[in-house]
């Protein structure tokens, strides 16, 4: 489809002249040729498609060179695409759908982020939380919704590589609407669940569970195809919406210190970055992670190894697989990004090649 509109839109000069335009419109089409190659497979069959779809399609390519690096990444692009009422269908409809509503998807994406809120991150991140003594103060950055704010009011399902169950953890209450599976690889750490008496979190543009809008976001970051996240984030929800934790909108470097001050004496600050690191300029991650160092406070974290030197000891980037799970810095555990299986490492000295 080649409207008159998509026509002018297509004309539209960005900053820099005809060989910066030819530049952005070449990195869509590797962003997105890469998204299809490396990050898709075995998650969603519809987003390989799209993805393949837009880095062949020079015009979809065109349009969404308007937008900077950080925001037409294609799980931002196809969940505003989504939300706006793009079928999740073949990519031609898809296609037509976006370009007939260029500027609306181009207006939105610039005011989005990826806002990846998933609990089962928790799984991966439950041998760090249960060796801090509580009760817990618990503080996380790039929150969005909180749904990893409550990690003592799920389940959790530890299986191990064959899918038998090796452990079963359950709020004092009982079993939780919202179960946390992982396959779990090798040795289990002792386990238990946390106390946590205090929920707060800091995020650029937090969502309220109890706003539907907000809702109806969260879901559509969900990938085409994944059903049970879909399930674990809508129950997850109605957790939060019950009982919401407080939200600050800001920079984190900006407003860790005040937000800390606010939580219980008698209580220990347990400041979380699940995932969130990579979103952050190095020059403002490296700030966040020292302000989080200097408050009277322990860090749990689940980042890529290159990502910050913020490891103790040194990691190697290439050593070991997955990303690392770490506690004031000491890694502990190797995991999934997302939680899905995680192995624990009480021993591990990594070391700078």
């Amino acid at each position: 489809m080649c409207t008159s509109r998509v026509s002018s839109i297509l004309a539209r000069p960005t900053p820099g002249g005809i060989g910066d335009n030819e530049r952005m419109t070449d990195a869509v089409r590797q962003r997105y040729a890469r998204f299809a190659r490396d990050e898709t497979p075995g998650r969603s069959i519809r987003y390989t498609e799209w993805a393949q779809g837009v880095a062949a399609d020079a015009e979809m390519c065109a349009v969404l060179a308007r937008l900077d690096e950080q925001h037409r990444q294609p799980p931002l692009v196809f969940a505003v695409a989504r939300m706006l009422g793009a079928p999740v269908a073949g990519y031609d409809r898809w296609r037509s759908f976006v370009l007939e509503h260029a500027d609306a998807v181009v207006a939105e994406c610039a005011q989005r982020s990826v806002q990846t809120n998933e609990p089962l991150r928790l799984s991966a991140l439950l041998p760090a939380l249960g060796a801090v003594d509580g009760p817990i103060a618990l503080l996380e950055i790039g929150a969005a919704a909180g749904l990893c704010l409550y990690p003592d009011r799920y389940s959790y399902r530890l299986v191990g590589p064959d899918g038998e169950l090796r452990r079963a953890l359950d709020p004092r209450g009982g079993p939780s609407p919202v179960v946390l599976t992982s396959r779990v690889c090798g040795p289990l750490p002792p386990l238990r669940m946390p106390e946590v008496v205090w929920r707060a979190g800091i995020d650029l543009a937090p969502l309220d569970a109890r706003d539907p809008d907000d809702a109806a976001w969260l879901s559509a970051l969900v990938w085409p195809g994944e059903t049970e996240r879909a399930a674990r984030i809508s129950a997850a929800l109605r957790i939060a919406a019950d009982d919401p934790p407080l939200l600050r909108a800001g920079e984190a470097a900006d407003l860790l210190h005040d937000t800390a001050a606010l939580a219980p004496a008698d209580a220990t600050l347990v400041v979380t970055t699940p995932g969130v690191l990579v979103y952050l300029p190095r020059p403002r991650r490296l700030a966040l992670i020292d302000g989080i160092r200097a408050l009277d406070a322990r860090w749990v974290t689940i980042d890529a190894p290159g990502l910050h030197d913020g490891w103790r000891p040194p990691l190697d980037p290439d050593d070991g697989e997955g990303f690392a799970v770490a506690l004031d810095g000491r890694v502990i555990a190797r995991a999934d990004p997302l939680g899905r299986w995680w192995e624990w490492h009480p021993d591990e000295t990594p070391r700078r090649s």
